[in-house]
């Protein structure tokens, strides 16, 4: 019976699956792997492309074939946001690191501030003219000094001009963030909107995060509300696929 490049694929998938290669391991030498299946090397290196391209592998120069870990990070849903934990100074990168049980650091988050002209997307967000200049803060976030995401935000330059929120210095807004920076503001944070997509990262998008070969990314746009419906934030989010879990619970509305 001939092997195909997929059937071989699936064999190792199999394998990875069941664990005869761990996560972190490293696949056997492609030689090794032709001369244990009975297929050609051109196979192997079919099969272990497509495994790639599932997410479950990732070609290392020097090293060889590394089996992709799960995700380490949790990044929680509607309780990252909490009240009780923002007004009280975790943050929403920070709860989600103690969701996971990993330490975090100021410096795990970078930002630079500026402001620039608002994009269609954001003038809608925020319901003003297109054009008009807004405030941007744009993060990068790292866990054990591995880039996990990015987060840039968009705010009304009356809304946070003179706060923290226009400090580029490491680390979160303030002790409780730019939740509690708006809200001492007058702007409590009500309600927020959150949509996702996934997508192949931009070249830059590949640099910032460190992103293997054929990683996508997740793509989140949140909207934040003050109970009156006003908008007090518009951001856009990417997220390295591999290095999160999304979890929500919630009660199930009536």
């Amino acid at each position: 019976m001939t092997i195909g490049y997929r059937d071989l694929a699936e064999r190792l998938r199999a394998d990875i699956t069941a664990g005869t290669y761990p996560e972190g391991s490293t696949l056997p030498k492609q030689d090794e792997l032709a001369a244990e299946h009975g297929v050609n090397v051109k196979t192997v290196r079919q099969a272990v492309a497509l495994l790639a391209a599932e997410g479950l592998v990732t070609p290392i120069r020097r090293k060889g074939t590394v089996v992709r870990t799960r995700p380490p990070m949790r990044r929680l849903g509607i309780d990252r946001y909490a009240k009780s934990k923002w007004k009280f100074g975790l943050v929403a990168f920070a709860a989600d690191r103690e969701a996971s049980g990993q330490e975090w650091k100021p410096g795990d988050q970078t930002q630079t501030v500026e402001r620039v002209p608002a994009d269609s997307e954001v003038a809608e967000a925020l319901g003003v003219e297109e054009g008009s200049e807004v405030v941007e803060r744009a993060r990068l976030v790292r866990a054990g000094g591995q880039p996990t995401h990015t987060l840039t935000s968009y705010y009304r330059p009356a809304d946070v001009e003179g706060t923290p929120l226009v400090n580029s210095e490491p680390g979160p807004a303030g002790q409780g963030g730019g939740f509690q920076v708006l809200t001492l503001r007058g702007l409590e944070p009500d309600r927020i909107r959150e949509t996702f997509h996934s997508r192949m990262p931009t070249p830059d998008e590949l640099e910032a995060l460190d992103l293997p070969s054929g990683e996508p990314v997740v793509i989140l746009h949140r909207t934040t509300f003050t109970a009156d419906g006003t908008p007090v934030e518009f951001a856009r989010g990417v997220h390295a696929a591999s290095r999160f879990t999304w979890t929500y619970e919630f009660t199930i509305p009536d």
